[in-house]
């Protein structure tokens, strides 16, 4: 955790935003605004633990911050239902108690998360309707209707005293997105034509040439690359592309295909995308128990885990450790979905098990199976001229994205465009942006059903045993000062079998050490311990190369 180097060194009519996640980072999204002494929070994600973090599967940014300001809090506005910008409210509205704002495709999935909590009755969920205006607290808000990967992705724009903000949230221009309506162009003209003093935007993809294509084009694609194949065959996507999960619905309709949704969230999404009315004809679904009785050629799985996340669908079946479902050589998986940065490692051990079993892969190498729900350069360039900002902020990337989305501005004209980090405050005003310092910031990590700092010495000390073994000494000894019985110890990942002769030498070597103290110090249990505990880790260390997370037990009678 970052703690905060300022005080609240701005006056209460200032337009501020301070991001507390999502900005040098791709996932965790939350961002504040501050106007008239008061806060609006958009979005409040998650991003998914990597290698580095055993044990721990979501991420999420600390909000100490705005919770010690929590009075001041008038509400949380969703953009869209994507993890990385709703998946953790439900883990950290405790800590803010404030109104949710949300369309009614997000507030569906929200709806679940809260209910799973336990939370379904105490959180305060408002359903606002797309393109729809409102006020919350001193901020007039306009949602303005874009496209992306999932449905009812909205830009927000922000009114206050100071200036209009346009906050892009995730979006992509596409022409034929599938599910859902195109980007309301009118209205983002007519917001640029109002006067836009800042826009904070969407950085994923400022590194990428040309356009992000669109979703009509990959649905003609799968549609081919199916349509070649016998055996069965697994496509795996995001959850949440409705529009995907539709395609490959249309897919299987075609070729003569039973669905199969192997996953729970994808069970989840599709539920909640039906009950707000898409994907309304999509073909009726065989569950995973029955999917092993369909003929190879008849059966079309839809899985999760494109990413490579270890307790997804698609990572179960590659361990052959899902109960339903087994895929056998010759079969195909498709990956109809980009590899998120981070997520390669994975996502290559995943593929490599799948090959193992004489699966077949295609991935977007292979056939065009895929496009990205974020702006590629052309996109943001069109967006630049009809909003015309005096200030870009990029956020939603990596740092190198951030720097390729500033510089990409500033060739549109736009007069600043500061790159910040997670915790900047950084002061929005039409004589320029100015950061005024740093506010508390950094991790929280789900960790069973505790959620804790990342840094937390629990963690640590599961990281420390991971590269470097545990090892557990237990020694039973008089009050004289005496062995009352030969001590134990327990050293797994250390000592490879029972043939192994640390454990024995290790144990003399403690003996020897406890024989040398004056009696008086044999005595005290705090000593002997101490001793034994040095004693351990040096010779496990000049032996092994390991300095081992070390307890001794001690027992005097």
């Amino acid at each position: 955790m970052t703690q905060s180097n300022t005080a609240d060194n701005w006056a209460d009519d200032d337009l501020l935003f301070v991001p507390l996640g999502g900005s040098g980072e791709i996932g965790m999204n939350l961002n504040l605004y501050h106007y008239a002494g008061k806060w609006l929070m958009l979005d409040c994600g998650v991003t998914f633990g990597d290698d580095t973090m055993q044990g721990i599967d979501v991420v999420m940014p600390d909000p100490t911050f705005i919770a010690e300001r929590r009075d001041s809090l008038v509400g949380l506005v969703l953009t869209h239902a994507h993890e990385d910008h709703l998946g953790a409210v439900h883990h950290l509205w405790p800590r803010f108690r404030c109104p949710v704002y949300a369309t009614p495709f997000t507030a569906a999935l929200l709806h679940t998360k809260l209910q799973e909590a336990g939370l379904q009755d105490d959180v305060e969920v408002i359903e606002i309707e797309m393109s729809s205006r409102l006020d919350i607290g001193p901020f007039n808000l306009e949602l303005v209707t874009l496209t992306h990967s999932i449905p009812e992705p909205n830009a927000v724009v922000l009114r206050t005293g100071a200036g209009t903000v346009l906050h892009t949230g995730d979006w992509k221009l596409d022409p034929e997105p599938l599910v859902g309506e195109t980007t309301d162009e009118a209205a983002l003209r007519r917001v640029g034509e109002e006067g836009v003093l800042a826009l904070i935007g969407d950085s994923t993809n400022a590194l990428v040439e040309g356009e992000s294509g669109s979703e009509a084009a990959v649905r003609e694609s799968l549609m081919e690359l199916v349509g070649k194949y016998k055996s069965r065959v697994a496509v795996t996507c995001f959850a949440s592309n409705v529009a995907r999960v539709g395609t490959i619905g249309e897919v299987a309709r075609a070729h003569g295909r039973e669905v199969v949704l192997v996953g729970r969230s994808l069970r989840r999404i599709t539920a909640a995308a039906r009950q707000t009315g898409y994907l309304e004809d999509f073909p009726a679904v065989v569950s995973e128990a029955e999917a092993g009785y369909l003929p190879e050629d008849k059966v079309l799985m839809i899985c999760t885990g494109s990413q490579g996340e270890p307790r997804s669908a698609l990572a179960r079946i590659a361990r052959d450790a899902h109960p339903h479902i087994a895929l056998d050589s010759g079969d195909v998986v498709i990956f109809s979905s980009r590899i998120i940065p981070g997520n390669e490692k994975s996502i290559s051990r995943l593929q490599n098990q799948l090959l193992n079993q004489g699966v077949e892969l295609v991935t977007e190498d292979d056939h065009f199976i895929h496009v990205s729900g974020h702006p590629a350069r052309d996109e943001l360039i069109q967006m630049y001229q009809w909003i015309r900002p005096r200030i870009a902020v990029p956020v939603h990337g990596e740092h190198r994205h951030m720097l390729g989305h500033a510089e990409l501005a500033g060739a549109c004209q736009v007069a600043h465009t500061p790159v910040i980090a997670n915790g900047d405050i950084l002061r929005l005003a039409p004589d320029g942006p100015e950061v005024l310092g740093q506010v508390t910031h950094g991790r929280l990590a789900v960790d069973g059903t505790r959620v804790i700092p990342l840094e937390a010495e629990g963690i640590r000390h599961r990281q420390r045993m991971l590269w470097n073994g545990s090892v557990v000494l237990t020694l039973v000894i008089g009050r004289n000062g005496g062995l009352m019985a030969d001590p134990q110890l327990s050293a797994p990942g250390l000592i490879g079998d029972e043939k192994d002769p640390l454990a024995d030498e290790v144990i003399d070597e403690v003996l020897d050490a406890i024989e040398d103290m004056p009696p008086a110090e044999r005595r005290n249990d705090d000593a002997v311990a101490e001793l034994a505990r040095r004693t351990v880790r040096r010779y496990v260390r000049t032996h092994r190369g390991k300095n081992p997370h070390t307890e001794v037990h001690l027992v005097r009678i």
